[in-house]
């Protein structure tokens, strides 16, 4: 008969420790299972702090969570040592634990791994921690056949275990801010690397994942290439039991690809390669970005929606047989990497308008996110402002001189813009704001919200009479000029999108 290993007064504290385990780490769920584990002793916490401050978004409860795990995980082991069955509940709830554990212990020896490597400073030879990190997981696991893990599967959850810190990092890192908007963002890429249910990922995903193409769309100036770097080196990478090595470098296997800068010829030449003479100034054969990124690497195309019909057809046909061909070569080649793109256009506009293809729409949407506006994350939180310009001070004065410029700026911005500014350049503007205030001590801001256009319409309306739908109109029609889609049109004058393009399109 299948024996317990939990106490009936430990088993509900268990499940709930062995939930957290694949909960989503952005999600307010996470934070009421951690309520629940610590009751009393939870101390509550910002959603963000700027990292150095409080390192870890669990700070400071996480090593209260770990202490409790251990006190359940010892009894545990001892029960499973002398156990000939266990019922398989509470063995999975054991692994999890052991999982939480582990991952923790070692988070710091990861966190080395991939800050030499996003340096461009990879360390040679293998990962020496590796045999630490067996013997820790099998003080846990080897005392019963039922919870004994091959070293494959050794290899598998160290490789996860490095996933999961790299998603972190890149995530929580590099997206700053505490807002409401920010938040849901970060919950979304998390989602967009694991999935929203991380068991069935760790089952059979995470080796499956490179076949989901991701679209990421938002106005210009949000940080579109910052999302779509923190999914790609957030690829699941295997480690490789012989070599002692992580398969690939993941801070080397994304390969961004802005389409507008480039003809047709030069974007083929780019992804798929050629053949020597393929055309003029073709001098050897070259690999492509779809055979350069290998199996675990990420292919991002920027500003897809400006991309012609000729090369949507020929991207469309890699993703649709992941196979391609070099400029001036008939042999196919296997496509086996990931494909991500952005754009801010509006694509079903686009699709109606005839400048981009549905199909294509519809191979790129798999997975989407959505990129905020500077104007949406500042909206939901005051002091957002301020976290947004200090991060900016720092990475542009350093550290000595980070703080003072960050009170500076933010100063100067309260007074001399307001509130009510809307930032159309968005986190891009902000920055040049920023570095402005460094070299003249001000900023000329053009509030394009209320462009030249915009005042002359107003003026105009009241000269000549217009109806309010009349003068509407030509305000969404300025609006659209700058945002480029009906979507964000929509969202900035607070209607619905087919209103929205009503208005535009013109009414009365």
């Amino acid at each position: 008969m299948p024996q317990k290993i939990f106490t009936r007064e430990h088993w509900p504290l268990a499940q709930k420790l062995a939930d957290i385990v694949y909960s989503n780490p952005f999600e307010d769920s996470r934070w009421d299972l951690e309520r629940e584990c610590l009751g009393k002793d939870y101390q509550e916490r910002e959603s963000y702090v700027r990292p150095g401050e409080a390192e870890e978004l669990l700070a400071p409860n996480l090593k209260r969570l770990i202490g409790l795990a251990l006190s359940l995980m010892e009894p545990a082991r001892a029960k499973l040592a002398k156990a000939k069955e266990v019922e398989e509940a509470e063995r999975l709830a054991y692994e999890n634990l052991v999982h939480f554990v582990v991952y923790h212990e070692f988070m710091e020896k990861y966190d080395k791994l991939i800050e030499y490597s996003l340096a461009g400073k990879p360390q040679p030879g293998g990962v020496s921690f590796f045999y630490e990190y067996r013997d820790r997981q099998r003080y846990f696991l080897s005392v019963n056949a039922a919870t004994r893990f091959s070293p494959d599967q050794e290899g598998l959850y160290f490789a996860l275990y490095f996933q999961l810190r790299r998603a972190w990092l890149n995530i929580y890192r590099y997206l700053v801010g505490g807002s409401a908007a920010i938040s849901s963002l970060r919950s979304r890429i998390w989602s967009s690397c694991f999935t929203h249910d991380m068991r069935r990922y760790q089952r059979s995903l995470y080796n499956r994942m490179s076949d989901i193409v991701t679209l990421i769309t938002g106005p210009s100036g949000t940080g579109k290439e910052l999302v779509a770097r923190a999914v790609g080196m957030s690829r699941f990478v295997p480690f490789d039991l012989q070599s002692g090595k992580f398969a690939v470098d993941f801070g080397g296997a994304f390969y961004p690809l802005n389409l507008s800068a480039l003809s047709p010829t030069l974007i083929e030449s780019e992804l798929f390669g050629h053949r020597k003479g393929a055309f003029t100034g073709a001098l050897q054969d070259r690999e492509g970005y779809f055979e350069e990124c290998g199996r675990y690497g990420t292919v991002f195309l920027d500003e897809i929606g400006e991309t012609d019909a000729s090369i949507q057809v020929k991207l469309l046909r890699v993703l649709q047989t992941r196979q391609f061909q070099r400029l001036g070569d008939t042999a196919l080649r296997p496509f086996v990497g990931k494909v991500m793109a952005a754009t801010n256009r509006d694509l079903p506009d686009e699709i109606t308008s005839g400048n981009f293809r549905e199909d294509f729409y519809f191979r790129l949407c798999a997975d989407r996110i959505r990129t905020p506006s500077l104007r949406e994350i500042l909206a939901d939180r005051g002091s957002e402002l301020e976290v947004l310009v200090q991060h900016i001070a720092f990475k542009v004065a350093g550290p000595n001189d980070g703080e003072s410029l960050a009170d500076e700026a933010t100063s100067w911005i309260t007074k001399k813009l307001g509130q009510a500014y809307r930032w159309p350049g968005n986190f891009r503007e902000l920055e040049q704001c920023v570095r402005n205030i460094l070299i003249h001590g001000s900023y000329e801001a053009e509030d394009l919200s209320v462009s030249r256009d915009d005042a002359e319409r107003v003026q105009e309306g009241a000269e000549s009479a217009l109806t309010a739908n009349q003068l509407l109109s030509r305000y969404a029609q300025e609006v659209y000029r700058r945002v480029g889609s009906y979507e964000e049109t929509a969202r900035i004058l607070r209607i619905d999108r087919r209103t929205a393009k009503r208005y535009v399109v013109g009414v009365g």
